[in-house]
């Protein structure tokens, strides 16, 4: 999977790092614009590897790693366990987000719920995501997890209404599945914009929150 990206030597490399630290079982995950994904397991936890891209000149990591920590007390994603640099190369492990993209996923009403209030809890903290409209990044399962904080930062936040707009107002296969489920109609709809307006006029997501209790 990353024969052009890596050479199998280096990549033996940093299997021998990472088994030196007790990971174990690990194999290719994915590759994005910036990383190399892989899983692997420490101890009886499952968790992703990211490594920097050979080809690609930007360090992130230590900026998300230091943002993964700052969000630990609030369960709003994974926990860290490692960053480090590899032959000059940054590399982060987390816990393993368990479910599947919210592209993907089967929504229910409590995890509408969960978006909207872990998404209020980013806006307050003041951290955007900056890629929560992509749908790549909300992992749903047992809880909902945001993940990759690669390009977030602490600037004006829009994560709600960032989450709600894909949900429920954009036109997009997430929102088409969404509208089908719950029966909502052009009202909901029109009530929901009225509700991001007061939220991003007060910051208070309750008229959101209340809006959906109604589905």
């Amino acid at each position: 999977m990353f024969d052009h990206l890596i050479s199998k030597a280096q990549l033996g490399r940093f299997y021998s790092r990472l088994n030196s630290l007790g990971f174990a079982e690990i194999r290719p995950y994915a590759k994005g614009t910036t990383s190399l994904i892989f899983t692997a397991k420490l101890d009886e936890k499952n968790v992703i590897i990211k490594l920097q891209r050979p080809d690609s000149p930007r360090q992130n990591f230590a900026r998300e790693a230091k943002i993964i920590k700052a969000l630990e007390p609030f369960d709003v994603t994974p926990s860290l366990v490692a960053y480090g640099s590899f032959e000059g190369l940054e590399y982060l492990i987390r816990e393993f987000a368990e479910g599947e993209i919210i592209f993907y996923a089967d929504l229910e009403k409590r995890h509408l719920f969960e978006i909207a209030e872990k998404t209020a809890l980013l806006d307050r903290l003041g951290l955007d995501h900056g890629q929560i409209q992509g749908g790549k990044h909300i992992i749903i399962g047992e809880r909902v997890y945001l993940i990759d904080f690669e390009k977030a930062n602490w600037r004006k936040p829009k994560n709600l209404t960032s989450a709600m707009a894909m949900i429920f107002l954009n036109d997009n296969y997430i929102s088409r599945r969404v509208r089908e489920k719950f029966g909502i109609e052009r009202d909901f709809l029109e009530e929901m914009r009225g509700e991001l307006r007061v939220y991003k006029r007060t910051g208070k997501p309750s008229g959101i929150l209340a809006l959906l209790s109604r589905l």
